[in-house]
């Protein structure tokens, strides 16, 4: 046998040895994904199911890598209560869940955040949270934010509608964490920007009738009404203030975080010419036509929003990370989830910083006139880019424990 031939048949013999020791840290050989998320209420279109089928497309692009193991996908409806979201994912840790992910509603998120602190098997992929507090004040060394923040949204937004000279802002804010993080982060944006905050009210949420706020804030006579809200609130918001003639005068609607299921409830007649800021759009590029292809497949058609776009990511992330470190267990996996790059095709290249954010790039977006729309789904137009370094809020800012 020749010396190379030779090099090679102990290379095969090592490999052989080595694999089942390389999987000998994960128990059972079998990793499990859970994904909570909102099935039936005001979070369903934008998560719910599209979230369920996101990880699956995960998990069947990671079997290329990792053959040998067995990745399952389990899920539960959280109904958007803090409680309810803690109790599921104690049980799920107790029982060898390995990553939880999507997770909307804020105080969701932080609750989960809690429940996943320092557990020796268990992390937390958040893509469906929004508050940037999950990075600051309140980040884990089991967590990564991955999709959004209120931060990244607002700012981006913020920046645009500044740039035109609207300078005067008045928000409706949901009156749980989410609204909290987002009205904070983009106010801030605003008054370094040179623009000021002239009002604002809160409104409960999934409430029905949003009239008196939208004419608290017409009557302020601020240039932008922010619409620090999400999902079916947003909606109904958008809808009460078409009515009341807002956009089609001197005042203009921010939508501080729309969602493409958002636009199509709306439909383009009520959302053209929106702004909103995303890191992920079905029609983007090559790879995210293809993602949301095969997305579509199992959705009757459906294209992913960015939070579903973002299950997809975080979890074959992670998976690339357990095939790296072959282990489940948190820290190492979380090492080399903040090591590796990230590299997927809904958000492309990106990285995991020291306080779990995930950055990639950031898009600002218009919402299309009807006559611009060339088909179902064609909502966006592209008006700008982001880097991801640049995007979210700088590492320094947060106020991380994890960075000191």
């Amino acid at each position: 046998m020749k010396f190379r031939e030779k090099l090679l048949t102990l290379a095969c013999i090592v490999a052989l040895i080595a694999a089942p020791a390389a999987w000998a840290d994960i128990p059972g050989k079998t990793v499990t994904i859970g994904v909570l998320t909102d099935m039936n209420a005001g979070n369903a279109d934008a998560t719910g199911q599209g979230s369920v089928v996101a990880a699956q497309l995960a998990v069947e692009e990671a079997r290329k890598f990792l053959p040998d193991l067995k990745i399952d996908v389990i899920n539960a409806d959280h109904q958007n209560k803090a409680d309810v979201a803690a109790s599921i994912a104690r049980e799920w840790v107790n029982n060898g869940v390995n990553v939880i992910a999507d997770v909307p509603f804020s105080s969701a998120g932080l609750a989960v955040n809690e429940v996943t602190r320092n557990t020796p098997r268990s992390i937390f992929i958040a893509s469906g949270t929004g508050t940037s507090d999950l990075t600051g004040k309140f980040c884990s060394p089991n967590t990564v934010h991955w999709t959004y923040d209120t931060y990244a949204t607002g700012n981006a937004v913020a920046r645009a509608l500044v740039g035109q000279g609207k300078k005067k802002w008045f928000f409706i804010t949901a009156d749980y964490a989410f609204g909290a993080a987002l009205e904070r982060d983009t106010s801030q944006g605003i008054a370094a920007l040179g623009g000021t905050v002239v009002g604002r009210v809160k409104n409960p949420a999934f409430a029905s009738d949003f009239s008196s706020y939208v004419l608290t804030a017409q009557n302020s006579k601020a240039d932008v009404i922010a619409i620090a809200n999400a999902s079916i609130d947003f909606v109904n918001i958008v809808k009460q203030a078409r009515e009341f003639g807002i956009n089609n005068g001197p005042q203009r609607l921010a939508a501080l975080l729309t969602l493409i299921t958002d636009v199509q409830s709306l439909g383009l007649e009520a959302a053209q010419g929106i702004y909103l800021a995303s890191p992920f759009y079905w029609d983007f590029d090559d790879r995210s036509r293809a993602f949301s292809a095969r997305f579509a497949e199992r959705m009757h058609g459906r294209k992913p929003t960015m939070l579903q776009a973002g299950v997809y990511s975080g979890v074959l992330h992670y998976l690339k990370a357990v095939k790296d470190t072959g282990s489940t267990e948190a820290a190492p996996v979380m090492a080399a989830m903040q090591r590796l790059p990230a590299d997927d095709d809904a958000f492309g290249k990106g990285s995991v910083r020291k306080d779990g954010r995930a950055l990639h790039d950031f898009h600002l977006f218009q919402v299309k006139a009807p006559a611009e729309s060339k088909g179902p789904w064609d909502d966006y137009k592209l008006i700008a880019t982001v880097p991801g370094d640049q995007a979210f809020r700088p590492l320094a800012d947060g106020g991380c424990p994890l960075v000191k």
